[in-house]
């Protein structure tokens, strides 16, 4: 470590996202993109603010995507917080309402960058162990002393929690924040966002990178109590007051403007994913009920480590976590019919090798 580090620095153990190949032939499964474009609205979007728009600062509140988030939840503008990409909104969470003093719960097998800023932030947590099929033990989060974070569905292991059951959480954590990280919600049953008029203390977290097909843009927004949401506004100001460029304001909000569109690219998506896992489980593997954008899965009688360096030599790329509990799993993104099939047909071809 550098002599000039600050204390930050030193602690920070920074998050590791899925590899980024440039190789133009790669069928990239590993990250959890969209494999369909986004609306033809967002190009015209964007197309306009390029006409001389890009000289002058964009809104510092984000009024009109935040309207069109509104509008879409059925709640109030000022129930709504913009920021680039939910990891960042995550991070602004983190600031705003977990303490250095009291632990927060999310579970042991999350997403990967709750621990990172955890550590960044110097905030103590209990990672709660999920039970054996990998499902959260919701009473295990009731009465936390610092708070709850957890995503629905969860990542990487693509399992939805019912409302009831996330609702039974809120409840049971009156004096703290419970923050639902909703990154794949448009592909499970419903959000919990219905509950945000009911309770103070939660906040859902979304993201426009997996939906609506805009992972470059960097556009992530919260829903919630306004008074969770100025606390969200109080940190954004104190760092950076234009988190958000005018380019994705404008294609954002022009992305929800076009829910015919957004239907029938979820549904396309959903269609392959179930048509994937039936096939796969026809080839000797275990799935886990997928309600996201991705599937998790092992094989009765080859590694997953092994199965991921072979399709990374055939040019297809999956993720691979080497962690306890799930290094014997693959998770593997949702893409175009085409590149599933080209997917499923590797796979055979492995599976026969001795």
């Amino acid at each position: 470590m550098n002599k000039f580090w600050s204390e930050i620095a030193k602690r920070a153990e920074p998050y590791v996202p899925g590899e980024q190949l440039n190789e133009p032939d790669i069928i990239k499964l590993n990250t959890n993109e969209n494999p369909y474009p986004p609306s033809p609205l967002v190009k015209e979007a964007i197309l306009e603010q390029l006409e001389g728009q890009l000289r002058l600062y964009p809104s510092p509140t984000a009024d009109s995507l935040r309207l069109a988030i509104a509008e879409t939840y059925g709640v109030s503008k000022d129930e709504v917080f913009i920021g680039n990409g939910s990891d960042e909104v995550l991070a602004f969470s983190f600031m705003a309402f977990f303490h250095p003093d009291n632990p927060i719960r999310f579970p042991n097998i999350t997403y990967s960058f709750y621990p990172v800023y955890a550590k960044l932030f110097n905030i103590p947590y209990e990672p709660i162990r999920v039970n054996e099929d990998f499902t959260i033990p919701a009473e295990s989060f009731f009465n936390s002393e610092g708070g709850v974070i957890l995503p629905n569905p969860n990542a990487p292991t693509s399992l939805y929690m019912e409302l009831s059951t996330i609702e039974s959480i809120v409840v049971n954590n009156p004096e703290s924040v419970v923050i639902i990280d909703e990154a794949y919600i448009d592909f499970a049953t419903a959000s919990a966002v219905e509950l945000v008029k009911s309770y103070d203390n939660l906040l859902i977290i979304q993201t426009t990178s997996k939906s609506r097909s805009l992972a470059g843009m960097r556009v992530g927004y919260a829903i919630g109590h306004p008074d969770l949401i100025q606390a969200l506004v109080r940190i954004k100001d104190s760092i950076n007051s234009y988190t958000v460029d005018r380019l994705a304001i404008s294609g954002a909000t022009a992305a929800f403007k076009d829910q015919e569109y957004f239907d029938s690219t979820i549904k396309q998506i959903k269609e392959t994913r179930n048509r994937f896992t039936a096939a796969l489980k026809k080839m000797g593997f275990h799935v886990l009920p997928s309600q996201a954008n991705f599937i998790f899965a092992s094989h009765t009688e080859r590694a997953a480590s092994e199965l991921y360096v072979q399709l990374k030599k055939e040019g297809i790329l999956v993720r691979h976590f080497n962690q306890p509990d799930i290094n014997n799993y693959l998770r593997i993104s949702i893409g175009t019919d085409e590149q599933m099939n080209c997917l499923l047909k590797k796979l055979e071809e492995i599976l026969t090798l001795v």
